[in-house]
């Protein structure tokens, strides 16, 4: 039987914030830790709109910071589902600030999160696949295969570093 398709602007998502000085570090821009928990935030309601059930974060496969987030700037996320295995999902965040007094905008980071579909038992199912339609979602469907790729050879050599590792107490 043929999977159903859903287009990838189907599960776009754009959140916009202002960074205020309780969101910032030493240097007066937008903590990182700060920005990575959002970039979870509308990645995962991206991952839900697409399989409409219960999703988990598999792994936050990069955080390209390329310019710092000032304090009074504004930050717009906005991700959707680029790819599409069986019952797992790529889904892509770029991160905008805008100066809000100027409305200059630049392009201050770009990430790639995986998550996992699940049923209500908490069991991977399969979901739809997905159709690009703008030249951003096509260009990033069609290098996706590459990063599935660079994940499955990541992860398995996570799994033998963590084999290796000792994690018992030091007392």
């Amino acid at each position: 039987m043929e999977r159903e398709t859903k287009m990838c602007s189907a599960s776009k998502v754009i959140k916009t914030s202002r960074v205020l000085p309780l969101d910032t570090n030493n240097h007066g821009t937008l903590f990182g830790g700060k920005l990575m928990s959002m970039i979870d935030d509308v990645a995962s309601i991206s991952a839900s709109r697409h399989a409409r059930c219960e999703v988990v974060t598999a792994s936050t496969d990069s955080v390209d910071f390329l310019i710092p987030i000032q304090k009074d700037h504004s930050v717009c996320l906005e991700s959707f589902v680029s790819w599409v295995g069986t019952s797992s999902m790529e889904v892509f965040v770029k991160v905008i600030s805008e100066d809000l007094t100027t409305g200059e905008r630049a392009l201050a980071a770009t990430s790639f999160l995986t998550f996992v579909a699940l049923s209500k038992e908490g069991n991977p199912i399969s979901i739809p696949k997905v159709v690009p339609h703008t030249q951003e979602e096509i260009m990033l469907h069609e290098s996706a295969a590459e990063r599935a790729e660079n994940r499955k050879k990541r992860r398995q050599h996570s799994k033998e570093l963590a084999k290796k590792i000792d994690v018992s107490l030091p007392w």
